[in-house]
């Protein structure tokens, strides 16, 4: 994150690091570039991030990479957001985790739908050009979800029938 959050602010662009303030405190990442948001939790971040974002593109990374991938696909899936999901896909890095909503896909565990959640694309320019052409399709099931209603006891009636 650093190397491309320093190429970014060097080029002039605007860079928000968003990170838990034990994290900060701690001395772990080193120093951020640009502005910086500490925030008490990972939850947090990952709020904010999503408040703060137009699109994510994921470079090759571990398992906070991962985590936050299908994070933010969860999260478009239940229509709590509309933005593209990307993956740079370097030398092939993701191809295996493409190959799992493919799979999921297949045996009907999601819809072609959520399948399209997932961007990928070998250079920065192509993925740009997917992230600009990207529609949101939602799930029709998660899309009568109501999210504007925070925290909401009031319960919804969907139909979850089991079809066989």
């Amino acid at each position: 994150m650093g190397c491309v959050s320093t190429a970014a602010h060097v080029r002039g662009s605007q860079v928000l690091g968003i990170i838990p303030i034990a994290l900060a405190e701690g001395n772990f990442i080193g120093k951020t570039v640009g502005e910086e948001l500490q925030v008490p939790t990972m939850q947090d971040r990952i709020s904010k991030i999503l408040e703060n974002s137009d699109a994510f593109i994921s470079l090759p990374g571990g398992i906070g990479t991962l985590e936050e991938i299908f994070q933010i696909a969860s999260w478009a899936q239940l229509n709590i957001h509309h933005k593209p999901i990307g993956m740079l896909n370097v030398d092939g890095f993701f191809n295996k985790l493409l190959s799992f909503p493919d799979q999921t896909e297949e045996e009907n565990f999601i819809p072609h739908s959520t399948r399209q959640i997932f961007i990928s694309a070998s250079t920065t320019k192509e993925m740009i050009d997917k992230l600009e052409d990207f529609v949101h399709k939602p799930d029709p099931i998660p899309a009568q979800i109501d999210w504007s209603k925070g925290n909401s006891n009031k319960k919804r009636k969907m139909d979850l029938s089991l079809h066989l």
